[in-house]
């Protein structure tokens, strides 16, 4: 396989991945907590596996390659958190820990594609990569106001509304975020498909 479509291939499982993750990530009454486990599990897992199949199709070090590698660690430390933690907070620092990680690798590969928004292709993918950067953020405040809220529970020994407050912040924000990474990680698998059709 070409590196072209080695990066077409790998855009579109990181996009289903993001998807995946994202219906797991939204409350629906249908879903149960092992199915939204279950969903976050896999779509992390699609993601790594997307971005590092992209980053292998780069062919030559690049701002690019870094990126997507650094994304395809960030999804692997959410699945280890998920797979070998049972401490929820633990599991909830490592997620934040991931989703940095991946806005990080996001901004690091944006940096490449500013240097060319010559053709179409690079600019779905600039727009792409900068909705995925603010989604992973969004999504590691989320579970930043997760943890306060069980830290805050822990020291009091009560759940008040305050507590109450910071896990619908984070909720909010935690659905969002996936969301917008989703879209994200679409319109950059169409800036890509774009791109190897011009070449």
């Amino acid at each position: 396989m070409e590196n072209g479509q080695l990066e077409v291939v790998g855009a579109a499982i990181a996009a289903i991945g993001t998807i995946t993750a994202a219906v797991g990530s939204t409350p629906f009454w249908w879903l149960s907590e092992q199915a939204k486990y279950n969903l976050n599990l896999w779509g992390n897992l699609l993601q790594g596996t997307g971005n590092a199949l992209e980053a292998d199709g780069q062919g030559e070090i690049s701002l690019e390659k870094i990126g997507n590698e650094i994304q395809a660690v960030g999804n692997s430390t959410i699945v280890a958190g998920l797979l070998l933690l049972e401490e929820e907070e633990v599991q909830t620092r490592l997620t934040i820990s991931g989703n940095l990680m991946q806005a990080l690798g996001g901004a690091a590969a944006l940096g490449d594609e500013l240097k060319d928004d010559s053709n179409i292709g690079e600019v779905y993918s600039i727009v792409g990569n900068i909705m995925q950067i603010i989604g992973n953020s969004m999504q590691a405040l989320g579970d930043g106001y997760d943890l306060r809220a069980e830290e805050l529970e822990e020291a009091t020994g009560t759940d008040n509304g305050s507590n109450e407050d910071n896990n619908n912040k984070g909720e909010v924000l935690n659905v969002f975020g996936s969301w917008i990474q989703a879209g994200g990680s679409v319109l950059s698998f169409i800036g890509q498909v774009i791109e190897e059709e011009e070449e």
